[in-house]
């Protein structure tokens, strides 16, 4: 079996890639691991709470214990179905903030400054405002990828952003658009009340094409020879075979799997491979390095009215919710509820934001327990730029073990003071004048939960993933001893292989990381074509005029 291009890989970078490059007439071959993604569980938004607690969706990966929290071993999330984690998630879109962009550029990724990859987000949208405000000069109006806002008809939705005005913060009715911070709509993935992953946005339209295959298989390495990468070895119906690249391997599994294949095929740090018995193709000491994510929290409120979604959390209402949706794809069950947005600033000195904020109208984890006070409302906070940093490394030199994940959250003492911040400013926010007619008391952390040791020992046991891992395989200059791919996305000291996922991202971006996830595909798609890249756009995006000097 043989293709120009092999993309290991159906998640949201590498279905972006699949309908480019088939699009531009190239023979392309897609493998993927997981299965269907058919079914309600997946496409229904509101039961976002159900494919990524599920082992046929879910690589059920876990990390190492975790030092910082009092051992602590995390679930690590990542889709092995069509689309990825794309299929998994919450479906909130956000395209990161113009400066974590123009830091990518700064850091060594030339050419991936936001004026660089703003057109390209541009490219892949297809967004709409269903009245909600926002500038569509700023947005795309005819991509693949279909970006909408929820109804916003809960009250509390509202008294969010009217608390957060209130408060103080800016008002922004686009996020996504020339201004991200401060209190506004959220937008999402879901088209006609359907998840619009990149199976439903990219891959399928892709695989209508004669050009462009699947094959479910799973990937144990990257066959090179002589310095090049010429096919993928996989594991098929029991039986192992080469699948043979023409022209390229385009790695597009995550930023877990993504360093593992390259570790297994003998790129990556020198010692460690050797440590299991793998051939040294090309020392790379950056693959698996420079692990990041983003945590957050979830501050929990009683409601004393009920009006939350919790007057529909039994097996009847849940029943009916999800009738209404098969028969009219409409209804709660078209939304996945988080439909209120906020990125603020920490402290004065802060350019641009570094807390963001999802609101949902109902106290519940994301493995679906509700808080047992009944209705509630929660704000999920959390850092964007922590300092902290992890690595993935091989358990062993067999394929089917899965990596060890060690994301060394909260090793930096700013990590926790970032959080105690996160924690307060969210508290003023709540007791704003919006909620008092709701507003019961406060079930997490709990009202005596004051002190900083007291608010450390909260964290330390209840901080959660919000599920955004990157940075594995970092993009940078060539010179950099760290780097892993340059710029056009190859794979340094190595020919025919690329990285094209969100392991590549130098420094993790503000919010959700689907969205940028999708433009890396989009942008490494033009390169691996030899196109001149989408021209810059000079946009200026907003910053807060008193930023030096305040904290909103």
């Amino acid at each position: 079996m043989k293709a120009d291009y092999v993309i290991i890989g159906a998640g949201s970078a590498g279905c972006a890639l699949a309908y480019r490059l088939a699009e531009a007439g190239k023979q392309v071959l897609i493998i993927e691991h997981g299965g269907s993604d058919a079914g309600p569980f997946i496409q229904m938004p509101a039961a976002l709470s159900y494919p990524m607690n599920m082992k046929m969706y879910d690589w059920g990966l876990k990390t190492e214990p975790e030092p910082h929290l009092g051992g602590r071993v995390m679930v690590t999330p990542r889709g092995k179905v069509i689309g990825g984690s794309s299929s998994i998630n919450g479906m909130i879109y956000v395209r990161g903030h113009a400066q974590d962009f123009d830091h990518w550029a700064a850091s060594g990724a030339q050419g991936w400054g936001f004026a660089d990859v703003l057109p390209y987000f541009k490219r892949m949208e297809h967004w709409h405002s269903g009245g909600h405000g926002g500038d569509p000069t700023w947005r795309g109006d005819s991509g693949p990828l279909h970006i909408t806002r929820g109804p916003r008809t809960n009250p509390l939705v509202l008294a969010f952003v009217k608390a957060g005005q209130q408060a103080g913060y800016a008002m922004t009715d686009d996020y996504n658009g020339r201004q991200q911070e401060g209190f506004g709509p959220f937008d999402a993935t879901v088209w006609k009340g359907r998840r619009w992953s990149a199976a439903n946005a990219y891959l399928r339209p892709a695989l209508k094409r004669d050009n462009c295959r699947l094959i479910r298989a799973f990937a144990r390495k990257i066959v090179l020879k002589d310095g090049r990468a010429v096919g993928v070895e996989v594991e098929r119906a029991g039986a192992v075979e080469v699948i043979d690249a023409g022209i390229e391997v385009i790695v597009a599994a995550s930023s877990i799997n993504s360093p593992k294949l390259l570790m297994l095929s003998g790129i990556g740090p020198a010692a460690h491979l050797s440590a299991h018995g793998i051939d040294v193709i090309a020392d790379r000491p950056g693959v698996g390095q420079n692990l990041q994510d983003h945590l957050e929290l979830y501050i929990q409120q009683a409601s004393i009215q009920p009006v939350s979604l919790f007057k529909h959390w039994s097996l009847w209402g849940k029943a009916k919710i999800g009738l209404q949706w098969l028969l009219t794809k409409k209804g709660l069950g078209a939304s996945n509820q988080f439909e209120s947005a906020a990125f603020v600033r920490s402290r004065a000195g802060v350019p641009y934001p570094d807390i963001q904020y999802h609101f949902l109208p109902i106290a519940v984890r994301y493995d679906g327990q509700v808080a047992a006070q009944g209705h509630g409302y929660q704000a999920h906070v959390g850092p964007m730029r922590s300092v902290s940093r992890g690595h993935v490394s091989l358990r062993s030199a067999d394929p089917a073990d899965p990596p060890r994940i060690q994301f060394n959250y909260m090793s930096d003492a700013s990590d926790w003071e970032s959080f105690r911040t996160c924690i307060r400013l969210t508290r003023e926010i709540l007791a704003q004048a919006a909620f008092a007619p709701f507003a019961g008391e406060e079930i997490q952390p709990g009202k005596d939960v004051q002190s900083d040791e007291a608010l450390d020992a909260f964290i330390r046991e209840h901080v959660e993933s919000a599920y955004h891992p990157c940075g594995t395989c970092k993009m940078g200059d060539v010179d950099d001893a760290m780097a892993v791919v340059d710029a056009q996305c190859r794979v340094i000291g190595v020919s025919g292989l690329r990285v094209a996922d969100s392991s590549i991202f130098p420094r993790i971006t503000n919010g959700n990381l689907n969205a940028p996830s999708i433009m890396v595909g989009e942008k490494a798609a033009d390169h691996i074509l030899g196109r001149t890249p989408l021209t810059p756009v000079s946009d200026e995006p907003w910053v807060h005029p008193t930023w030096e000097s305040t904290q909103r």
